[in-house]
């Protein structure tokens, strides 16, 4: 099980809808041997309404990313065969939020995409 930071929740769902109706992707960074999510960092990437990739050229070197988030414009949070591929390229832990971005409507996953629980911390 993983845990997610309350504000980084809220820092995500936020950016999901402020890009709907395109696709938001970010990393995901925090400690991965305590399974802890703690922040979201914005990287360049390009959005759009049925994609969206990561610049991975751009990106920091910095230890603390573990993984990924993007969000779908409908309403299902289930990963698409190129979500499957690339959760394997970057990190560890995975996030998909689906419309309407709420934590209901979230989903997390292994670089494998097996299904892992999420908790929200304060």
């Amino acid at each position: 099980m993983y845990s997610i930071k309350k504000e980084v929740l809220g820092a995500i769902i936020e950016a999901s809808k402020n890009t709907f109706p395109e696709e938001f992707i970010g990393v995901l960074g925090g400690n991965i041997k305590n399974k802890i999510i703690d922040e979201l960092i914005v990287v360049p990437a390009t959005f759009g309404t049925d994609f969206s990739a990561i610049h991975t050229h751009l990106l920091p070197m910095d230890q603390k990313i573990i993984g990924t988030i993007h969000s779908h414009p409908s309403t299902s949070s289930r990963p698409s065969q190129e979500d499957l591929n690339a959760f394997g390229k970057l990190g560890q832990v995975h996030i998909i939020i689906a419309k309407p971005f709420e934590p209901s409507s979230m989903k997390c996953f292994d670089s494998k995409g097996n299904t892992v629980k999420l908790k929200i911390t304060g």
